[in-house]
């Protein structure tokens, strides 16, 4: 995230859950419910107003802030996407965007 400020934070958010969505073949009709988290240094506005944004209205989403870990990445906004697909465990996709691939090295890609 570029910055702590609503419009980094909502474009970071809708870029992800988009990202998401298209890299695993879903509608938000299969999303049951979304766990948002940003880092303590990204307080500007709740990620979860974006995915309202983009089409998410009928969808529970919650909000929560990451442990604050010294020396952890800053900056950062995760994702946990609970849905209904016909996809193996082994065929999900996990996304990882920008500097956040340094995160899971084994799955960005």
């Amino acid at each position: 995230m570029p910055s702590n400020d609503a419009a980094s934070i909502g474009e970071g958010s809708k870029e992800l859950l988009s990202a998401i969505l298209k890299a695993n073949d879903l509608a938000i009709e299969n999303v049951i419910s979304v766990l948002l988290t940003a880092t303590a240094d990204l307080n500007a506005a709740f990620p979860a107003s974006a995915a309202r944004e983009i089409g998410f209205a009928s969808v529970p989403l919650l909000c929560a802030q990451e442990i604050d870990v010294p020396n952890a990445l800053p900056r950062t906004i995760r994702v946990m996407l609970h849905c209904q697909s016909e996809r193996a465990t082994s065929e999900i996709e996990h996304v990882y965007l920008h500097g956040a691939k340094v995160l899971r090295k084994d799955l960005a890609q």
